[in-house]
């Protein structure tokens, strides 16, 4: 692409992201600025991180836009109201507005930038995520660039989720077989150990009228191995995100291929409150940060659109003259990229992007209510089984020091699960604050189970991973060491401080150097002090054991004993303590 044709193609995107935005905005160049005759226009309609929400998403991840409060009076009433808020997401709704904007144009082409499986709610999670691909095999995905949760059962799962076949333990739960996914897997930067092919194609090139041809490239995030379990993943090698596409350019473009878009599990942060601080915000390019920037400076400037994803934000930018965007997640937005392509040049001459919401009402696509109904039932027996009772909300929110009451409560069903001597003898147990995917709530679900009542769907949606507990011997010094991991620099990028078991206290100091950050005259077992040369025995579930979330130090753990699965184990502490009340919060502490 000339630089000419580049700068156009960036005025004119940038006349598109000036125009303010609005539910369904229609933004771009004015008509006539290109020949229809010589020109073809595609719409590429993306998504990412939609972790198998098939059902309406609840809470802030069920809504685009701010509350209002509907009652000034005493107190308040806040509620979802429209304009300035809307209800979106599920599956059903999805399927509906794809099919209608796919109307608007016959060169159509709908895409994910990943993470379309994993971290996914039960009634996905429950069938290892069969029902998903169903669901988006029916809506004719073309495209998913892998993303790092689709490696969360490992390289062969993944496999089977393409390819279809049943479950190797488990197999097909609902009694029909699993085809597999009409939509091809993309994956540019991970390749095999042993032979340095990649797992899935790297990209593939859709054709369109007039000649046409765009190449998608799909890719996961090069740090994929540090947030997934390193055992599924042991064979494969994950590559620099930009270096692989730019390897591919000269190969796409021997093949006369002059549009190219990355499906790119990777992103960035704005100052738009992941699109659901306004609705205008969906559509705002403000601030973007993160690792997202320096990655798509670094691509080639043959690369046009870059649809992003993996940290939740509704983007709508120009970055280094490429658009750039994500459609935060959950299915709450689709993106509408509407490209203008000479059949000339082959190059794109102008483009509108527009982050359209996902409302809730239209119709529902009657196919994918049938799907979910079929799953639903199935489910229901096991979903809706009241396992215990809470007192009050339990919730994710941390205190500066970074302690959750929800992680309070993980952390100490996994050592009472473990700390009997046959179950490993765990004097504390170590919880990962991304393994926590929802709050428990006291109201009483659409279910019908009733105030302060617990069913295992919602104990489910709070740890979906599976993951079994492993029980280890750490010394003091590798102790303190794991919580030194936790801080930006030391091995994270940014901090990730884990939830701790009761009975186990530290301080941490704000202004403290990397890597030091922690006294270990204030890490305790009760009153007594962790001593650096003693041995405890430690647990963690086994996505932290094999080093994951960048916690290198626990592989070094001696002594291992596997143990059951972590969510059996936080359904029996609910249910032998119930009623359950809000963790304490008052484990770790922090000073400036």
């Amino acid at each position: 692409m000339t630089s000419a044709v580049r700068t156009l193609l960036l005025a004119l995107v940038l006349l598109v992201l000036a125009v303010p935005a609005a539910v369904n905005a229609q933004g771009g160049p004015p008509e006539g600025k290109a020949d229809k005759a010589q020109t073809t226009e595609v719409q590429i309609l993306g998504l990412n991180d939609f972790h198998g929400n098939l059902e309406p998403p609840a809470g802030s991840g069920g809504r685009i836009g701010a509350l209002t409060d509907i009652d000034p009076g005493p107190g308040t009433n806040l509620q979802c109201v429209e304009p300035t808020c809307y209800l979106a997401g599920g599956i059903e709704y999805l399927a509906t507005h794809v099919r209608e904007l796919e109307k608007t144009n016959p060169n159509s082409v709908f895409v994910s930038a990943g993470d379309l499986i994993g971290a996914t709610p039960l009634l996905s999670a429950l069938f290892h995520d069969e029902p998903t691909i169903e669901g988006f095999n029916a809506m004719g995905l073309d495209f998913n660039g892998v993303g790092n949760h689709e490696f969360d059962e490992g390289i062969d799962e993944l496999l089977r989720m393409q390819n279809g076949g049943c479950h190797p333990v488990d197999g097909c739960l609902d009694g029909d077989g699993f085809a597999g996914s009409d939509f091809q897997f993309l994956a540019a930067n991970v390749k095999y150990k042993s032979n340095g092919e990649t797992i899935f194609p790297p990209y593939a090139i859709k054709k369109f009228k007039g000649g046409i041809e765009i190449a998608f490239v799909g890719m996961t995030l090069e740090g994929t191995p540090s947030i997934v379990s390193p055992g599924g993943i042991s064979t494969v090698d994950f590559f620099d995100e930009a270096d692989s596409v730019n390897a591919l350019v000269p190969v796409l473009k021997r093949q006369g291929v002059e549009t190219i878009v990355v499906l790119l599990h990777e992103g960035g942060t704005t100052t738009n409150s992941q699109g659901v601080g306004t609705v205008a915000a969906i559509n705002e390019c403000n601030a973007l940060s993160g690792a997202l920037p320096p990655i798509v400076e670094r691509m080639d400037d043959e690369i046009d659109v870059v649809v992003t994803g993996h940290t939740n934000w509704a983007v709508n930018c120009v970055v280094d003259g490429k658009i750039v965007t994500g459609a935060a997640h959950q299915g709450r937005l689709v993106t509408d990229i509407d490209l203008t392509i000479s059949r000339a040049t082959k190059d794109v001459v102008s483009a509108k992007v527009n982050n359209h919401i996902v409302t809730r009402t239209v119709a529902k696509a009657p196919d994918l209510t049938a799907l979910i109904a079929k799953y639903q039932t199935i489910a229901a027996p096991i979903a809706n089984r009241v396992i215990g009772r809470i007192t009050a909300d339990i919730t994710r929110a941390t205190t500066p020091a970074g302690e959750s009451a929800l992680g309070d409560v993980i952390a100490d069903a996994q050592l009472d699960a473990t700390k009997a001597a046959d179950r490993g003898a765990a004097v504390v147990a170590f919880m990962n604050p991304g393994g926590i995917r929802a709050d428990l709530i006291y109201a009483g679900s659409p279910a019908g189970e009733g105030d302060g009542n617990v069913t295992y769907g919602e104990m489910f949606s709070v740890q979906p991973f599976g993951n079994s507990m492993v029980t280890m011997t750490l010394t003091g010094a590798q102790i303190e060491r794991l919580l030194e991991e936790q801080f930006a620099g030391c091995t994270l990028p940014s901090a990730r401080v884990l939830q701790v078991s009761v009975g186990f206290t530290y301080t941490w100091k704000l202004s403290g150097p990397v890597c030091d950050k922690v006294d270990p005259a204030t890490i305790k077992i009760g009153t007594t002090t962790v001593s650096p040369t003693a041995s405890y025995r430690v647990t963690v579930n086994s996505f932290l054991a094999e080093g994951g979330d960048s916690f290198p130090i626990l592989v070094q753990g001696t002594n291992r004993l596997g143990g059951e699965v972590d969510t059996d184990a936080l359904e029996r502490y609910i249910a032998t303590n119930s009623p359950v009340a809000p963790g304490p919060r008052n484990r770790i502490t922090q000073v400036p």
